[in-house]
């Protein structure tokens, strides 16, 4: 497979300055370094391909024949191979810069590093509630399976409470030196795990994490107005951080139940309202609900089947709105059903005056059956 553009591979521009490509390949290493994606090859590539790009560009030799001749400036076996990896590179120090960057930024000189630090992951709760409480607020209190401080080490890791001591094998850089032939490179310290410490004696309780894993109850203060699919964020109740970094957070996101009368769109809700016949024909007042409560609309005499009522105001005032939205009435008109032979009797008397004046009493149907006739009789 062709190799990708170096630049397009961390993510800057062509004339990116070096602190520019540097950050970049900090923020990319560390989100795909082996140690946070174990088991994860995907990432491990992701990795390789990060390295190479920043070893080429971090070098303005390297840089210039990559620019002027592409990847073959930078293949030993190409054309620009003398400006690439041939001899007068410096390995040892385009390694321990790369790699120190990822262990707390050990010098090139062999200054001591800090061991790295890791924010903890976030976690997910999924919170279903009624679109009434969505529209007024709600508070509520949930239990997740979250993680706390061990009551035994007091987040020590070490048994009775015991501090971890400095790591004999990397002297506390979290890092060791790996030598083959002319390269030089650090990788992770094995026996700390990258942390600098070790734990000699574990806590019981929780192996030596500081942490354990329990059931913790929240409270949630869902805002008036939220809408499906949007999250709240509660700050530092994720997962506990790796090596003194912060926790992550836990988002909790909203599922509104499907209501049995009201549909919402944005701020606004919607609702069919079946109209009487009589009423839809003589006109009247119908009493629609609202998440507020009832409320009456009046139908004009001969209203049609589909008519929009629109109340203004008596919708949902969303998160980020000043003023609330409106409710829609869709009228259907409803034909009765189960009649007595007395009442089709009615009907088809009532039927009779109509189709004596049907131009008056049924325009639409009037000029429905027109353009049916003028249909067939252009064919």
């Amino acid at each position: 497979m062709a190799k990708r553009d170096f630049y397009e591979v961390l993510g800057v521009a062509k004339g990116a300055s070096d602190d520019e490509i540097k950050k970049a390949y900090r923020r990319l290493a560390m989100k795909y370094h082996p140690d946070r994606n174990p088991d994860d090859k995907q990432a491990e590539e992701r990795f390789k391909e990060v390295k190479e790009a920043y070893e080429t560009l971090s070098d303005s030799k390297k840089r210039q024949a990559y620019d002027t001749f592409g990847h073959a400036g930078v293949d030993p076996n190409g054309m620009g191979g003398g400006g690439g990896f041939g001899a007068g590179a410096d390995f040892g120090d385009i390694f321990g810069d790369i790699f120190g960057d990822i262990f707390g930024g050990a010098s090139r000189g062999g200054g001591r590093a800090q061991p790295q630090s890791f924010r903890g992951n976030d976690l997910r709760y999924r919170l279903e509630i009624t679109l009434e409480q969505a529209a007024s607020g709600y508070t509520k209190e949930i239990r997740f399976n979250g993680y706390d401080t061990c009551g035994s080490c007091l987040g020590t890791g070490g048994k009775n409470g015991a501090k971890p001591t400095t790591c004999p094998t990397c002297n506390g850089t979290g890092a060791t030196v790996v030598r083959q032939g002319p390269l030089r490179f650090q990788q992770t310290c094995h026996a700390c795990g990258g942390t600098g410490t070790v734990i000699k004696d574990p806590c019981d309780k929780c192996g030596g994490a500081g942490h354990v894993r329990k059931q913790k109850t929240l409270s949630v203060d869902v805002p008036r107005g939220i809408d499906h699919g949007m999250r709240i964020r509660l700050n530092g109740h994720g997962e506990p951080g790796i090596n003194g970094g912060p926790s992550g957070d836990l988002y909790v996101e909203i599922s509104i139940k499907k209501h049995p009368i009201f549909e919402r769109d944005g701020d606004d809700l919607h609702c069919e309202v079946p109209l009487p016949f009589v009423t839809a024909a003589l006109g009247g007042v119908l009493e629609v609900p609202t998440l507020q409560g009832k409320a009456n609309i009046t139908v004009a005499e001969g209203t049609q089947s589909g008519k929009v009522f629109r109340l203004k105001g008596k919708g949902i005032q969303g998160v980020r709105s000043s003023v609330p939205g409106d409710l829609y009435c869709h009228v259907h008109i409803e034909t009765p059903v189960n009649l007595s032979d007395e009442q089709k009797d009615l009907l088809r008397q009532f039927d009779a005056t109509i189709e004596k004046n049907s131009g008056k009493n049924s325009p639409q149907n009037k000029h429905w059956t027109n353009k049916v006739k003028d249909f067939f009789s252009s064919l």
